[in-house]
């Protein structure tokens, strides 16, 4: 039986100027990500061009912070092979690098403008979880955020498309496509806000955000468990510690302004 190659990370290649699926991936996952975020803001009143200027400062800081944090985490063969640092084509990046630098643009440029912070970050919340559930699949063809040895019989029983098992085969081995499992949680935590957003007295200000960051923390915690190239600070899985850290955080601040709500209505 001939055996079946893995897809070609080039999408388009003329001469020697390449383009990656992992950056059109990446692309078509940051503009839906706008698209939805410039519906969801015309209801709370945000302008359409807020969404445009803050993407033109948050897009590459986010990016270049995603760069930074896995460099970091890498820096054993970065020292080696400097001229790779900026190779992002062939991925390596880490997202949590890139939601604290989008998050930092956001603080500033919504006092710039004098947009309510917990506002915006409740319209961009979604759009933000599933452009990650979308950008997974960049992984997908850079044959990246996989887990552990299995076999092909255990991936057809999760009755995966053959393709997908196909490019699952790295380094001679099946692995567990862990890439797929935090894909599908992203995207269910989009529909999830999507659907309960809008509910009258469900969320207050500010608790979409903190939901987003509780659902994929939690997710992205398990899963980052049953990979096999996470970044790593001796033996603890950096994204593993800092899902811990969001997911508790998010939840201590929102019951913190449960109460403070609670008792200043108390007190009307």
């Amino acid at each position: 039986m001939k055996q079946k190659l893995a897809l070609n990370p080039i999408a388009w290649q003329t001469g020697p100027f390449k383009i990656h699926w992992y950056g059109v991936i990446i692309a078509i996952g940051v503009v839906l990500a706008l698209w939805l975020a410039v519906r969801e803001g015309r209801r709370r009143g945000i302008s359409e061009d807020d969404f445009y200027d803050y993407l033109l400062w948050a897009l590459p800081i986010a990016i270049i912070c995603a760069r930074i944090y896995y460099v970091i985490f890498q820096w054993p063969y970065y020292r080696v092979h400097p001229e790779e640092i900026i190779a992002i084509w062939d991925g390596g990046i880490a997202i949590y690098g890139a939601i604290l630098g989008g998050f930092v643009v956001m603080i500033v440029f919504c006092r710039h403008r004098l947009i309510n912070v917990w506002t915006m970050l409740d319209v961009v919340a979604p759009a933000v979880i599933l452009a990650q559930g979308i950008g997974r699949w960049g992984n997908f063809m850079n044959q990246e955020a996989f887990g552990k040895i299995t076999t092909r019989a255990a991936l057809q029983a999760q009755h995966l498309p053959t393709w997908v098992i196909e490019q699952m085969k790295i380094e001679g081995a099946y692995r567990v496509p862990t890439f797929l499992y935090e894909s599908l949680w992203d995207i269910s935590g989009f529909i999830l806000l999507v659907l309960l957003r809008h509910r009258p007295r469900f969320f207050k200000q500010g608790e979409v955000f903190l939901a987003y960051i509780g659902w994929y923390a939690a997710g992205r915690f398990f899963i980052e468990g049953m990979r096999t190239d996470s970044l790593r600070l001796g033996p603890i899985r950096i994204s593993q510690l800092l899902s811990a850290i969001l997911f508790v955080g998010a939840i201590i601040t929102a019951v913190w302004r449960r109460l403070n709500w609670y008792i200043n209505n108390q007190k009307r």
